[in-house]
């Protein structure tokens, strides 16, 4: 039993509680029907932290991330905490713990499930097919670089700034991970930035370059505008396996490619540090969609996102990849027998709550396990 792996599990706030009890229920169902056993913990971040501690991620929280094989979590933020200072705001806890662990890779794939093809707001011969993996560094670029701030001018105007910066090594290291990412898929990567009218971008562009051809010459590069981007990822997304893009497209980006596939809580993400000498990677999982506050607590989320998070932790941090594999395949069984969650509702579908559609999946692992 010493060598459980070690899983920190922080609900978080709105919706984040309900989507993860579901996903308790798959650790339980890993551990009756597959003899698979993890150390769970769990932790408050965010909102809920703010209202118990006072800050939205206390240092024992962040000790317990420190600690643990992966963490998965929920969501943050609502409007509850819309008065707190900027810097103590929900989403502060979530950057702490990218910032602290290193957490430099973000991982958002855009999925489009043969089930799900009419939800698209695109057309269905546009998307059909649809799997494409969006890279996003994560812990630099314009939401950390410095000075930043908002001052007051000698007129009594003000004036906000914020520093777009990135180093060779910050590039490197998020290109590398796309890099080696696209040789287990398409082996196709698509860099993307403003190298027309930014400096970074300009740099981006060189360094991704030159890590493929010192490391990757077998893996194919191309490089893309983020506005161009923005429009081929509604003109013609199949065209892209790999994007591999900075902290602030990379935001944008990722989520217009998850609303592609029609709704925001069918998507996972992973955000992955660097490997130590074993290749182990601080990790950690969480949906992509948010809090919800609209619809907490009236069992009605789709709960399908977080499962998934989780499914990709059994991937990456775990070396489970059939359990992973059958969670995924799980999903897909359940979508094609036309049950729904509201999000996700069509006509002649079977609508149902977060935990009926936690049922459905239970019972489909069940099936698919014999």
């Amino acid at each position: 039993m010493a060598d459980k792996k070690k899983l920190l599990i922080l609900p978080g706030d709105g919706i984040g509680p309900e989507v993860m009890r579901q996903v308790k229920r798959i650790i339980d169902w890993l551990d009756r029907k597959r003899g698979i056993t993890f150390d769970v913990q769990e932790g408050l971040v965010g909102g809920i932290s703010i209202d118990h501690h006072g800050v939205p991620l206390t240092d024992a929280t962040l000790e317990m991330a420190k600690n643990v094989d992966a963490i998965l979590l929920g969501a943050v933020g609502g409007p509850k905490w819309d008065g707190v200072a900027f810097e103590q705001r929900p989403e502060a806890g979530l950057l702490g713990l990218r910032k602290e662990l290193g957490l430099f890779a973000n991982l958002r794939p855009a999925v489009v499930f043969d089930a799900l093809v009419e939800s698209s707001t695109l057309k269905a011969d546009v998307i059909r097919g649809l799997n494409i993996l969006i890279v996003r560094e994560l812990t630099g670029g314009v939401y950390f670089g410095e000075p930043r701030g908002i001052e007051t001018l000698p007129d009594g105007s003000r004036r906000g700034v914020n520093t777009q910066v990135y180093t060779t090594a910050e590039i490197h290291r998020v290109a590398r991970v796309a890099f080696e990412l696209a040789r287990k898929r398409q082996n196709k990567v698509c860099s993307v930035e403003k190298a027309n009218v930014m400096e970074s971008g300009l740099l981006w562009r060189q360094e991704v370059t030159a890590l493929r051809d010192a490391e990757f010459p077998d893996v194919e590069l191309s490089h893309m505008y983020a506005d161009n981007c923005a429009m081929q990822l509604l003109k013609n997304p199949r065209q892209f396996d790999v994007i591999v893009t900075d902290n602030l497209f990379g935001d944008i980006l990722s989520d217009e490619a998850a609303m592609i596939t029609g709704s925001l809580g069918m998507l996972p993400s992973a955000s992955l540090g660097l490997a130590d000498a074993q290749g182990v990677r601080k990790a950690m999982y969480e949906p992509v969609h948010g809090s919800a506050p609209d619809i907490a607590g009236r069992d009605l989320a789709n709960p399908i996102a977080t499962l998934l998070s989780f499914a990709m932790a059994l991937r990456y941090s775990f070396d489970h990849t059939t359990e992973a594999d059958l969670i995924e395949s799980a999903v897909k069984s359940v979508l094609n027998s036309g049950t729904r969650t509201a999000d996700i509702m069509a006509p002649g579908m079977a609508r149902c709550s977060t935990t009926v559609m936690g049922d459905s999946i239970v019972r489909s692992l069940d099936k698919l396990a014999v």
